[in-house]
């Protein structure tokens, strides 16, 4: 089935204030950093005060990487996510464990055959996301790679691809009216400073998405 809409997820969310302007400019989903080393990190305190502000209708989305076993279902089970999202060398199986719906980041770094594997592994993934950072990398480096790399696959029918990696409000109507992507994920392009989101650079990024839907 063709795309007729981008979808938008806003990932790095810290503060109530920048969870209400991406939903103000209609963002489809935002990401919530559960990884310790990132400077988007959060905890579960913040975490509950940050998705209780989040209303019906947009998902929340919790990302790890690389995460132990009992850290992954503490969140799941005290903040309660719609979505999980692994950035490390996470297996399908370890993925699969938790009872929740989950999309598996994919370094735009690998050769066909190691990402065909990586695909098999994850077939029951809900989509994945193609990002320029290394394998177990976090992204929101700013950092775009070569769209040439684009999966074939992105526009055949399957689980749906997500574009991410370096994507600003000057680039997205661009990236997505050429690769058509379901989906793109932003965090550092729409930031101040780590973490912290700009509401006006939200909602460029969000009207760059809906001039290249209408051309």
């Amino acid at each position: 089935m063709e795309n007729r809409r981008t979808r938008v997820k806003i990932c790095g969310i810290t503060r109530v204030a920048d969870v209400e302007a991406a939903v103000s400019a209609g963002a489809d989903a935002l990401g919530f950093v559960f990884v310790p080393d990132s400077r988007r990190s959060i905890d579960i305190g913040l975490a509950r005060e940050l998705m209780a502000a989040v209303p019906a209708f947009v998902q929340t989305v919790a990302l790890f990487a690389d995460a132990q076993v009992d850290w992954v279902e503490t969140v799941v089970d005290q903040v309660g996510p719609d979505l999980l999202q692994f950035h490390g060398n996470e297996t399908g199986r370890f993925c699969r464990q938790f009872g929740r719906p989950y999309i598996k980041a994919v370094s735009a770094e690998l050769d066909d055959t190691e990402r065909d594997r990586v695909l098999a592994d994850h077939a029951s993934a809900r989509g994945f996301l193609l990002d320029s950072h290394a394998v177990s990398g976090l992204g929101g480096t700013g950092h775009t790679f070569d769209w040439g790399r684009w999966p074939r696959q992105a526009g055949r029918k399957g689980r749906p691809w997500i574009l991410a990696g370096g994507l600003t409000p000057e680039n997205i109507a661009e990236a997505v009216s050429t690769l058509s992507p379901y989906a793109v994920d932003v965090s550092s392009g729409v930031e101040e400073a780590p973490g912290i989101k700009s509401a006006e650079l939200i909602h460029a990024f969000m009207r760059g998405v809906g001039h290249a839907r209408n051309h």
